[in-house]
Parts: C-alpha cells; structure tokens; sequence
C-alpha cells in the first residue's frame, strides 16, 4: 500500500512537470507567432518621397569661344579670327531677298533645317518671312561698316553695325528676316509688324534669339533689332527666352 502511493506521488510530480513544460512551449509559440504577424498600421507607414531633381542647364556643352561652336559668343571684344569662314555654307529653301549666288543669302548648314521649318510654319500661321541677309564675309562687313561711318559718323555706325571681324552674320549662325514688301526692313519697327511679332513669340521653337534685345543695349553694346535672329539650338533658345537674358548674361560675360 505505501509502495503504491509512492509510485501515485512520483507519477503526479511527473504529470505536473510535463504539464508545466508544455504551457512554457506554447507561451513561448504564441509570443513568437505574435510578434512575427506584421503590424497593419505600421506596413502602411512609408517613408516621404524626395522630390525629383531638376537637371541644371549645362552650360559647358558647346564652347562659346571656339569657332564653328554652336554657342559661339562674337561681339565687340570678341572677335573672330581673321578671315574666318564658317565650314559649311548653304541656300536655304525660303523666299530670298537676293539671287541664290549672293553672299548673303548662304547660312551655316547647322541651321538649314530649322530655318526653313520656321519659314514654313510662320507662312501657315499667315505672315510670310524673308531672308534679307545671312552670312558676310569679313570683307563685305568691311565695305558695310566704312559706308556707314561714312554716313552716320563712327559713334552713330557702332551702335548698329559690327566692325569687320566682330560681326556675327560671318559665323554663318545669323539671319536678319524681314518682310516680302521690305516694309520696316532692317529697321526696329519691324518689331511691331505682325510678322515682327510671330518671330519674337515663335523664334526660339526653332533655335533661334532675337540676339539683340530691347532693353539691353548695355550689355550687347547694340541697338535693339528685333530682325536680327542668331541659331543656338532649340535648347538654349528656350532657356534665353525663359530667363529674358541675353548670350553675354546666361554665359557670365
């Protein structure tokens, strides 16, 4: 009889420690499984977005001091070299002010495309342009600029011509347009036109600056000409006009 409640007691101290055991392992299974059951309010947190970086303009893509550049920068303490000729001259397909062998009515091939479409699309929109001038050589510049020093006095001449070297009509990049009948040719009422006012609004889709602005005759030493357009690319046409500045203020010059 004692042996019998010996072996009842060791059997119970047993079944208890079993017991115990169990509910320590399936504490210890509960809390693992809740803490690996992911938190629905904090999956939703996220972290904020930056905002995307807008690419600053690079302003070193072209040279604006070598020759033949795109961005090539001419004034009046900026010359070319003497002689220079740009490389490749060609007519473009646009109503021409003089016959297709003149000097003038050749420009630089990297603004072919674009001059014409910009013809083109102004001729659509009702206000047909003009070619009045294109490239000059040096000497021709010359024979300009003495004729009107002649005329006006040296002063008077350097407000509106380039003396020979100095003018960006020889880098081929540059092209005075005008109207059909020459009304306000060459002259600053051209502005005011209808077809002034489509190429100020519409020039630079295609590439090309109203070089010399209004307002700015401190910086270019120029007098307005809202005739004379200059070609440096879609890309930095749209970045001038953005901005209301001339090649001299954008480049730091």
């Amino acid at each position: 009889m004692l042996l019998m409640r010996k072996i009842l007691a060791i059997l119970l101290v047993l079944s208890m420690i079993a017991f115990g055991g169990w509910r320590v392992w399936d504490s210890k299974k509960t809390i693992k499984k809740i803490s690996s059951t992911p938190n629905p309010a904090s999956s939703t947190i996220q972290s904020p977005t930056p905002p995307p970086q807008l690419d600053e303009f690079n302003k070193t893509r072209y040279s604006n001091t070598q020759p033949g550049s795109l961005w090539l920068i001419v004034n009046k303490s900026r010359p070319l070299p003497s002689g220079y000729v740009p490389a490749e001259l060609v007519v473009p397909n646009v109503k021409l002010r003089l016959s297709k062998t003149a000097e003038q009515m050749q420009v630089s091939k990297d603004m072919q495309i674009d001059l014409e479409a910009m013809f083109t699309d102004a001729k659509k929109a009702g206000f047909e342009l003009m070619l009045a001038s294109g490239f000059r050589s040096e000497a021709y510049q010359k024979q300009l600029y003495n004729s009107y020093v002649a005329k006006d006095g040296q002063a008077a001449a350097d407000r509106y011509s380039a003396r020979p070297g100095t003018s960006e009509h020889q880098t081929g990049l540059a092209a005075d347009v005008g109207r059909p009948d020459q009304k306000c040719e060459l002259e600053v009422c051209f502005g005011a036109t209808n077809e002034g006012k489509w190429v100020a609004e519409n020039a630079h889709k295609y590439g090309f600056i109203v070089r010399y602005l209004e307002g700015k005759e401190l910086v270019t030493t120029y007098q307005y000409e809202p005739w004379h357009l200059r070609y440096v690319g879609k890309e930095l046409a749209t970045e001038l006009v953005k901005t209301s500045q001339t090649m001299e203020e954008f480049f730091g010059l």
